[in-house]
């Protein structure tokens, strides 16, 4: 009865977690958006306002394809133009390969200057540089 009730419990933990978004915060600590499990990306206010497809496709809240993201790590623009890349250490660098920023590991997003201008715990990288300094959304 024990190891069922434990069960149950990881279950319904696990569906509660899946259906929540991890949170986008800016420097000062505050909710900007939310990135959904399903790739749904919301604003502060909880609009809709694009997603990130399971294919690298990234679309604005209207549905268009805004740009796209390989699995090397390079963004592009709508227009398959490289704007930039998010390095495997976190560096994010623009499409003349000037480092703009950083994801590190554990969420907090830097500028160029080192300056913490937010946070996406549990973000992917690339998901959070997007968001942060390719303007997409």
């Amino acid at each position: 009865m024990k190891k069922r009730l434990i069960f149950t419990f990881m279950v319904l933990l696990a569906a509660v977690t899946c259906c929540m978004g991890q949170t986008v915060r800016d420097g000062s600590n505050r909710t900007i958006g939310t990135i959904e499990s399903n790739g749904t990306v919301r604003d502060g206010m909880n609009r809709s306002i694009g997603h990130f497809g399971s294919d690298g496709t990234v679309r604005d809240g209207m549905n268009r394809t805004v740009g796209y993201i390989e699995n090397s790590g390079t963004i592009r623009d709508g227009m398959n133009r490289t704007v930039g890349r998010v390095e495997s250490d976190g560096t994010v660098r623009d499409g003349m390969n000037r480092t703009i920023g950083r994801v590190e590991s554990d969420g907090t997003v830097r500028d160029g200057m080192n300056r913490t201008i937010g946070s996406a715990r549990g973000v992917k990288r690339t998901h959070a540089a997007v968001f942060f300094f390719f303007n997409m959304f």
